[in-house]
């Protein structure tokens, strides 16, 4: 070999080594940033008569694509998880732990033994003054909870007009990636870091929607939907498709998305499934549709069930034999007697009788009847036994959300709290499960990622190889010299 091949065969040596320290470095400081791809210098030797050496031919960024795909799946199906669970214990926290003062169930307790107060001594006020608040109490706790439904579809609602247009943005965001990316592959350059990018992108939308990522030609990605929808594919056109969606300011128990009052989703201005099952579900978008048009109307029909119930049992042609037809009862609808045709909303509007209001004066007729002209004997007990006997009688409730079988009042209440309870439980369960396996996916990619004492035991055979490249220069040089004196 002669003296000038040695040379370069040293000189490219010492490139490549000046160049995959930087690669390490460049590793070891980013051992903990999210989205980032180890780099590996990709090298070939090169060689040309006498000179040879090392030919640089890129930096590599190694991911391993099946482990963030599956991890990817997995983020949505968490991020669905989280949101359930949050909504179902939320409410439940306002219903109230069973029995606890202020509960649901507890207020109910307190109307329950108040009544069994007022019924032992009928003549005194303040008893029936404590049955009437009691009363109010408790409607104005289904109240409180029909509005915090309602408010938490608000919330929903919100929810997913911010990640329709997080999304559109991201897509919009991806697609001037693959542009960036595809014109440096085309040019020879570096794209690592313009993929590390696009991977963090494409990692906040996952969580959004599951989706499932494409290679294309020249560095370029498509994003499929996990239910198969295209996102954005650069074969097909070069914009992503735009997803629709428009928010409401306020919403009420009657106002659904099948009422044509509430938006769905569209995507390039056509309607589509928005439900969770539908092609953009299973992320938290599937779960703030869920909350907002599922769930939360169900824990509405089921409270509007229990308020039905109430202002039947104590309705005309119940205990109180004062009260005509088309009465309004102890329990009434705004102040009305109920419409049996409206009842979607009714927890939210059920109210003891303004005649027996606690503070008023007419606390007397609870124990007379709502339609008595005068006291009567306030000794007599038989109303308020009437009322207690209606409680507990055994009846098939006329709302259609409390099932068929005959039970007491009492039980359509703990079967509305131990349903609620049932759906946290549910919720905590899949959330358990779905982080537990989120966690095992992320430890797998992290395992897969950069190791800082690997990346230091590459750094030292560089320096060691420095060297060698180092000492043949050393040695050329040396040589050289002896023969310019010659």
């Amino acid at each position: 070999m002669s003296l000038t091949g040695a040379l370069s065969n040293a000189t490219s040596g010492l490139t490549a080594n000046s160049r995959a320290a930087t690669v390490v470095a460049s590793n070891i400081a980013n051992a903990t940033t999210e989205s980032y791809g180890r780099r590996e210098l990709d090298t070939a030797s090169r060689g040309s008569g006498s000179h040879g050496g090392v030919a640089i031919l890129g930096v590599r960024r190694l991911v391993d694509a099946a482990v963030l795909s599956d991890r990817r799946l997995s983020d949505a199906g968490a991020g669905f998880a989280t949101d359930m669970q949050t909504f179902a214990a939320r409410f439940e926290g306002l219903v109230g732990e069973s029995g606890a003062l202020g509960s649901l169930t507890g207020r109910l307790a307190a109307f329950e033994t108040a009544l069994v107060s007022a019924a032992a001594d009928p003549a005194s006020t303040q008893r029936l003054q404590t049955l009437a608040q009691a009363g109010l109490d408790f409607t104005d706790t289904l109240n409180a909870l029909s509005t915090e439904l309602q408010q938490g579809r608000v919330e929903a609602d919100a929810a997913i007009g911010a990640q329709v247009d997080q999304l559109n943005t991201g897509l919009n965001r991806v697609r001037s990636l693959n542009d960036a990316i595809s014109a440096e592959v085309i040019r020879g350059g570096d794209a690592a870091s313009l993929m590390d990018e696009r991977q963090r992108v494409i990692d906040e939308l996952a969580e959004i929607v599951p989706l499932r990522v494409v290679d294309r030609p020249l560095g370029a990605q498509a994003l499929y939907a996990a239910s198969g929808t295209v996102l954005l594919d650069p074969t097909i056109n070069s914009a992503p498709v735009d997803i629709g969606f428009t928010t409401t300011g306020a919403i009420d128990a009657a106002m659904t998305m099948a009422g044509g009052v509430l938006s769905g989703l569209t995507i390039n201005g056509v309607a589509i499934s928005s439900s969770n099952s539908g092609p953009l579900g299973g992320g938290t978008l599937g779960a703030q549709l869920q909350i907002r048009d599922g769930l939360a109307p169900d824990l509405q029909a089921g409270l509007d069930g229990i308020a039905r119930d109430l202002i039947d049992r104590f309705a005309p042609g119940g205990p109180d034999g004062t009260l005509a037809s088309g009465d309004p009862g102890l329990f009434t609808d705004a102040g009305l007697a109920f419409d049996p045709l409206d009842e979607v909303g009714l927890a939210g509007r059920v109210t003891l009788n303004a005649l027996v209001d606690p503070e008023g004066d007419g606390s007397w007729r609870l124990r007379d009847g709502l339609g008595a002209a005068s006291q009567g004997p306030v000794g007599d007990a038989t109303l308020l036994t009437g009322y207690m006997t209606a409680m507990e009688t055994l009846t098939v409730p006329a709302s259609a959300s409390l099932g068929t079988g005959s039970k007491g009042f009492a039980q359509h209440v703990a079967e509305f709290h131990s349903a609620l309870s049932l759906t946290r439980v549910r919720a905590e369960d899949e959330l358990s499960f779905t982080r537990a396996r989120n966690t095992a996916l992320r430890e797998i990619e992290l395992s897969k990622g950069v190791d800082s004492d690997a990346e230091l035991q590459t750094l030292i055979r560089i320096e060691q190889s420095y060297a060698a490249n180092a000492r043949v220069i050393s040695v050329v040089d040396e040589l050289l010299q002896r023969l310019l004196a010659i």
